[in-house]
């Protein structure tokens, strides 16, 4: 017991992130307002599987491989990394593994996939991290889409192959799109030291103005999917709610691009965890308005 609890010091605590966590709930709130019916329990076991373990495993794990001197998401002035750190991570994933099967082998087998990409995303023998593109597109598919697919398919209680319908894989592409856009900016304060470990990153390459121009593409693209799925499959005044809770982030992206033009030095971590907490409130917001809409 002794050794377990000297494993939870207060500087592997705060590597582990829990509260960036909250910046991964948009997805799943987008899934539980798309689920029909909700079966409660087992979004519940879910939630706390991804947002109290399997996520706080990846954050830490992430740290301990990239032993980050400067800022990180979530922590200003993070702590040197220890092996702990390392121990942890397996103890949370593993954690996390047992309260998946609650939900059945097919879900232990989905999030073991997602565990183990997020592994190889940040382990140095693999490190997909360092590929700008394949990096990139890993975070987009596996927080999006992915991250999507096993929630809905909990909250439903639906593992089959007839849940891959047109209207949710549309819904898999918004929330790839939603995450592709925003994941560069939370490197983009980050260049030279994602440069000096060799991690040529998505936003590295695009530049501080090219990253901007791309996130904004990709929202554009994602409203674009946005509207036609409420289009189709509901009314235009859930595409109203959309865009009407994103209309402070747009400001806000606007208003630090503008900046960050003038000097690049805006392109800071204060400005980056602003734009990432501004859009995570305004999507969560955004999906449980839909949820009642959906529902009610």
């Amino acid at each position: 017991m002794q050794k377990l609890k000297s494993l939870f010091d207060r500087d592997t605590l705060l590597h582990l992130r829990l509260p960036f966590s909250f910046f991964l709930l948009p997805v799943f709130c987008f899934a539980i307002s798309q689920a029909f019916p909700i079966n409660w329990m087992n979004t519940s076991i879910l939630f706390i599987v991804l947002h109290f373990f399997i996520y706080p495993a990846s954050n830490i794990y992430n740290s301990y491989m990239d032993d980050d001197k400067g800022s990180i998401g979530g922590l200003k002035n993070p702590p040197p990394a220890t092996r702990k750190m390392y121990i942890v991570s397996i103890i949370f994933d593993g954690i996390g593994l047992l309260l998946s099967a609650l939900l059945g082998w097919k879900m232990l087998l989905l999030m073991t996939g997602y565990i183990f990409i997020s592994k190889a995303y940040s382990w140095k023998r693999i490190r997909l991290k360092k590929m700008a593109f394949l990096g990139w597109l890993t975070v987009m598919l596996f927080q999006g889409g992915y991250t999507f697919m096993m929630v809905n398919m909990a909250s439903e209680n639906d593992f089959s192959g007839e849940w891959f319908t047109s209207k949710n894989m549309l819904c898999m592409l918004i929330a790839s799109l939603l995450i592709g856009g925003y994941y560069p900016l939370t490197q983009i304060y980050q260049h030279e030291e994602d440069r000096s470990r060799g991690d040529f990153t998505i936003s590295y390459r695009l530049g501080i103005n090219g990253t901007f121009i791309f996130t904004g593409v990709l929202f554009i693209l994602a409203c674009i999917s946005v509207w036609y799925y409420f289009q189709v499959y509901y009314f235009q005044t859930h595409f109203l709610v959309f865009m009407t809770s994103l209309t402070p982030v747009i400001i806000y992206y606007l208003f630090w691009f503008a900046k960050s033009i003038k000097n690049k030095a805006k392109a800071d971590y204060l400005h980056a965890m602003k734009m990432t907490f501004l859009s995570s409130c305004c999507l969560i917001i955004c999906f449980i308005a839909l949820f009642f809409l959906n529902h009610r």
